[in-house]
């Protein structure tokens, strides 16, 4: 939820309409969380959940055994997955076009000793996507509640997400 935030104030600090859209189910604490994030060069009316995404983004490499994370995934659609394993290890949807891949949870327990993930995605979503630069996340960020704690942290997350995420063109060669 709040890296969706953090997201969308960095698209707005670009000039773009942005809004994020959390999602709770009655789920008990802890099960998986969804969060929608709409962008438009125009203002965005429509507040309500996304069915056919551009882009997904999971955080968590286990979720896929229990959601279907390409359901209504755009032909040519994005995936920014946080893994261990190579491309070739992982069971894609044929509308899968990019892939971003980083061991988050890895440089997570690195940086913060916790499997915390958040700001090394956003940092892996706009190395892959391009959508939004890693400047307009950093000053999100520090304008965010991480400007009194943890900033110095979640920048260097922010940073090393973006930097050591493998990016894959299907079907072309990989781009570093």
């Amino acid at each position: 939820m709040m890296a969706a935030g953090i997201l969308a104030a960095g698209l707005v600090a670009e000039g773009r309409f942005a809004v994020a859209i959390p999602s709770f189910g009655f789920e008990r604490r802890g099960a998986p969380v969804v969060a929608f994030l709409r962008s438009d060069e125009r203002e965005i009316r429509r507040m309500t959940n996304i069915t056919y995404p551009d882009c997904v983004v999971c955080i968590d490499p286990t979720v896929a055994r229990s959601v279907d994370i390409f359901a209504g995934l755009k032909p040519g659609g994005t995936l920014v997955q946080t893994t261990s394993k190579p491309l070739a290890a992982l069971e894609l949807s044929d509308a899968v076009g990019t892939v971003g891949l980083i061991d988050a949870i890895r440089i997570a327990m690195e940086i913060f000793r916790r499997p915390i993930t958040n700001t090394l995605m956003l940092g892996a979503f706009a190395r892959t996507t391009g959508v939004v630069s890693l400047d307009a996340l950093k000053q999100a960020l520090a304008d965010s509640d991480f400007r009194d704690a943890g900033l110095g942290q979640n920048l260097a997350a922010l940073d090393r997400g973006y930097h050591e995420t493998e990016v894959h063109r299907l079907g072309c060669e990989a781009a570093a």
